[in-house]
């Protein structure tokens, strides 16, 4: 099969798989997360127990299936088409890829096992039993990743169609002979937010702007401002 048509496929693929995760992300952070916050007991029991894992399935599958499809993609640009690592293109893909393997990461290893504790609790309570002990700051805590990674989105949409279409990084086709600079400054900035936000337990003062949905998408857009200035003035 010819390699482009294969990057093709991966790269839908990809979009398929990503609009899923995100779509998903969105629909708990911004319709989910505040209709609980306003509903009874009864009524958040009965969607943790009946909708919740089957959101959560879409959720999580399409974060694996949009990793493994963007990790094909960048492992085929770098072999296959030969485009140096060094490359501005290759170091804003990988910029928005870096968020976006931390997104996957907050999925499947913060977000989902926090999520079947407090789904298990749900479940024995409906039952007649005690609820977990721990659901409640495991819940919390997913909320937390969950935020961040909303957060994250943002700024690594905007590096995903960057790379090709917006001329402050996509004229830079050449070396980048700043590259170490950048990513110390990215590793810096994204580490950050990730630590801040995925790795601290709720309520935490430097986590106000992940206590409300204006707050993230806020931030959000901060954090895709500090990342263009550090493109420009950088690369």
């Amino acid at each position: 099969m010819d390699n482009l048509l294969i990057e093709f496929l991966l790269r839908w693929v990809h979009f398929l798989a990503g609009i899923t995760w995100i779509g998903m992300l969105y629909y708990f952070n911004f319709v989910q997360t505040p209709f609980f916050k306003s509903c009874d007991g009864d009524v958040r029991s009965s969607m943790i127990r009946g909708l919740v894992p089957n959101a959560l399935w879409w959720f999580r599958w399409g974060a694996m299936f949009t990793f493994l499809s963007g990790l094909a993609i960048v492992t085929m640009k770098a072999h296959v088409f030969k485009i140096p690592w060094d490359n501005t293109y290759m170091t804003i893909i990988l910029t928005g890829g870096l968020m976006g393997t931390l997104m996957w990461f907050n999925v499947w290893f913060i977000i989902w096992p926090a999520q079947k504790v407090v789904i298990a609790s749900a479940e024995q309570v409906a039952s007649g039993g005690q609820a977990i002990a721990d659901a409640a700051s495991r819940g919390a805590r997913a909320g937390m990743a969950s935020r961040t990674n909303t957060l994250f989105s943002i700024p690594m949409l905007f590096c995903m169609g960057a790379a090709n279409h917006y001329p402050l990084v996509a004229a830079g086709a050449g070396e980048n002979p700043n590259l170490m600079m950048y990513w110390i400054l990215t590793f810096v900035v994204v580490g950050v937010a990730e630590i801040t936000g995925a790795f601290s337990g709720a309520g935490k003062p430097f986590q106000k702007h992940l206590a409300s949905v204006k707050g993230v998408i806020t931030a959000g857009f901060v954090l895709t401002g500090v990342m263009v200035a550090v493109m420009k003035f950088v690369i």
